[in-house]
């Protein structure tokens, strides 16, 4: 074993622990697979990452993204906690508009805009889910057909059934029979466009990830987000990045929700997660949001 910087992040809040949570280990050299799983094991947070020279000239940095239950190509609040912690252990990037992160689903770039960042959405495959992996799924939600507005299988790295029901409320009121999805070996993410007056609703319920967007966020559309992925081991994950990435891709180009917006996940779960969404001129949808660090130190691994 041997000394190694870490730091724990958290990602999508400006408030410490109201947020989700990333362990970063900024040297991950000379480790195995089964110790990289062992540690994200003990860490027993949704994700834990491990940063290494990069293997590609353009890349500044890359990293290795574990859940407890094994590893993932790409996740997006681990991209931008890592992010926030490599720069702040002093890396410098390679470009001054951007960082480019390298992972297993390719190169990610990040921008950066003050002490935010935001993370370019990976390529989208969508399809429609088999009828009866659907209806066992809503069953596992205790949802009625008729509160479903559309489903799609998700893949950006990570794979995601998704949900789109037809009211914020019944998404915060779901109980899940995790079993039941561990068993169906099915991540589901579920999401419910809310509708407001005035941008004064949004806005006062979020932090200032919300005042930094208040200028040009669309009036009157939020989303709310819930995701279970029993399967890798974390029954409700607080706020999920490549999920939220993926859910714009669709619903933006679907037409259920605008190219800019606020979306929220971690109520039920004490958290206040935000999240902002911006699809720009070239149809590239961006993810942003606060990071804070909650720990610094070092771990012998």
């Amino acid at each position: 074993m041997k000394t190694r910087p870490f730091q724990q992040i958290d990602v999508f809040t400006a408030v410490p622990y109201r947020g989700n949570p990333v362990a970063v280990v900024l040297d991950g050299s000379g480790l195995d697979d089964a110790q990289l799983q062992r540690f994200a094991q003990w860490t027993n947070l949704s994700e834990t990452t491990f940063l290494l020279p990069p293997t590609v000239p353009s890349a500044d940095y890359r990293v290795r993204i574990f859940t407890p239950g094994g590893e993932l190509p790409f996740a997006g609040h681990p991209t931008l906690g890592s992010c926030h912690a490599w720069l702040k252990a002093g890396g410098k990037p390679k470009a001054a508009d951007r960082i480019v992160q390298e992972c297993k689903a390719g190169l990610i770039p990040i921008r950066r805009e003050g002490e935010r960042l935001a993370f370019a959405a990976p390529p989208l495959q969508r399809s429609s889910p088999s009828p009866s992996v659907l209806a066992r799924v809503a069953a596992a939600l205790g949802l009625k057909a008729q509160q479903i507005v559309a489903a799609q299988l998700l893949d950006n790295g990570p794979v995601w059934l998704g949900l789109l029901l037809d009211d914020v409320d019944a998404v915060l009121a779901l109980k899940p029979d995790h079993r039941t999805l561990k068993e169906l070996g099915q991540k589901v993410g579920v999401a419910a466009v809310a509708r407001a007056p005035t941008a004064t609703h949004l806005i006062a319920r979020s932090n200032r990830e919300a005042r930094a967007f208040a200028g040009s966020a669309p009036a009157a559309i939020g989303l709310e987000v819930r995701a279970f992925a029993a399967p890798v081991g974390v029954e409700e994950d607080p706020v999920t990045g490549s999920l939220n990435a993926s859910l714009a891709q669709w619903l933006i180009a679907d037409g259920h929700l605008p190219e800019r917006y606020l979306a929220g996940q971690g109520q039920c779960m004490g958290r206040d997660g935000r999240l902002s969404v911006e699809r720009d001129a070239a149809g590239q949808v961006w993810i942003g949001g606060d990071a804070v660090a909650c720990i610094e130190g070092h771990v012998a691994l």
